[in-house]
């Protein structure tokens, strides 16, 4: 009888169809305490379950009796081509899910023609990242160190790697409260390969590390901008007014998100703050959307301003399945999906998702 279980996991049988399934396996084969670790939200995880909710309580108005005989869902993010408006959001420690980690997901992106934006957190080096995928297209999310030097360091040796842009995660100045990591004492055993001082160290084990900066303000950007040619994407803006201010700052792109809901709970579900910040942004500066994306349908939240959209827990439940081949799975069928979705919303480019053509009536 094992035998024959083993095989039928093995087999075309069991194949995998839609991004919940792949959350199915993950559930059944992952620890508990990994499976906390990604599925966890902060405090109740009202945010963590309506950045899924928001999703359904949109409505698609689609239009008929176009020449959909051709779709190209290809798209540009910070004038660099991606196959689809489907990108790989910043999540830590892969290795918990799969041995490669972090490797085998830079190399589904790479082979997928899509961005990965690796983490601070991120259990494999970087030098071993783009070992990797060494063509694919890269960016880096920093968790701002109170060390100046720490964070200049770390930020000239991304950009001495190839990464494409720097992406500034603001919505973290203390940890949120994640009940199943606290519970689990998950954080003892988890390290760091890239956060080290300017001596360099071992690595560090997370949370016995130099606390990430708690008295990070709007002014401190222009530092960063002195250090760094790279694009500064801000990651984790929910409001109008934080949206203005990044304008006013003179960044090159936001990403609209609350963490997965892992930050502050009760707070909009993002594609429900995306409306208010692309308002204010009136197409200044590129705007991008994460948090609880899972269809195709999910992906025509482009044509509530949003230049792409990244992925986060999917990511990790293909990468527990099959590794690189899991998050190429992931990756393709989300694709075809939106494929699907444009064709059957008359929309023939990504230019053409627009509120105009795809109009979403709330419920």
């Amino acid at each position: 009888m094992e035998d024959k279980m083993g095989s039928e996991c093995e087999g075309p049988e069991m194949s995998l169809v839609c991004l919940t399934d792949f959350q199915a396996h993950a559930r059944e084969h992952l620890s508990k305490s990994t499976r906390d670790f990604i599925e966890g939200g902060a405090d109740d995880s009202v945010t963590r379950d309506e950045n899924i909710a928001a999703f359904k309580r949109i409505r698609l108005r689609p239009r008929y009796l176009r020449d959909v005989s051709e779709v190209d869902t290809r798209t540009t993010i910070q004038g660099e081509e991606i196959s689809a408006p489907i990108c790989i959001a910043p999540t830590g420690f892969h290795c918990l899910v799969w041995p490669d980690g972090e490797m085998s997901t830079a190399r589904a992106a790479q082979a997928a023609g899509t961005c990965y934006i690796t983490s601070t957190f991120a259990s494999c080096s970087l030098e071993d990242i783009v070992i990797a995928a060494p063509e694919g297209l890269r960016w880096f999310q920093l968790y701002v160190h109170p060390d100046l030097q720490l964070n200049k360091q770390l930020i000239q040796r991304v950009e001495s790697l190839g990464f494409k842009a720097l992406v500034i995660t603001l919505d973290a100045p203390v940890c949120g409260n994640r009940r199943h990591d606290i519970r689990n004492q998950l954080r003892k055993n988890l390290t760091l390969t890239d956060l080290q001082s300017p001596k360099k160290g071992n690595s560090i084990p997370y949370f016995q590390m130099t606390p990430i900066s708690t008295s990070l303000c709007w002014n401190d950007l222009s530092w960063f901008q002195s250090i760094t040619r790279l694009p500064i994407i801000l990651k984790g803006i929910l409001t109008k007014e934080d949206a203005e201010l990044a304008v006013k700052h003179n960044v090159q792109g936001i990403i609209v998100s609350n963490h997965g809901g892992r930050q502050l709970d009760e707070v909009l579900a993002s594609i429900d703050a995306l409306t208010e910040v692309v308002a204010v942004v009136k197409g200044k500066i590129e705007v991008y959307l994460d948090g609880g994306v899972r269809t195709g349908n999910d992906v025509l939240a482009l044509a509530l301003g949003a230049r792409c959209i990244f992925l986060g827990r999917p990511i990790l439940w293909g990468l527990a399945y099959k590794g690189e081949h899991g998050v190429k799975e992931v990756l393709n069928i989300l694709t075809n999906e939106f494929h699907t979705s444009m064709a059957l919303t008359g929309c023939r480019s990504v230019a053409e998702i627009n509120r105009n053509l795809v109009q979403f009536s709330r419920l």
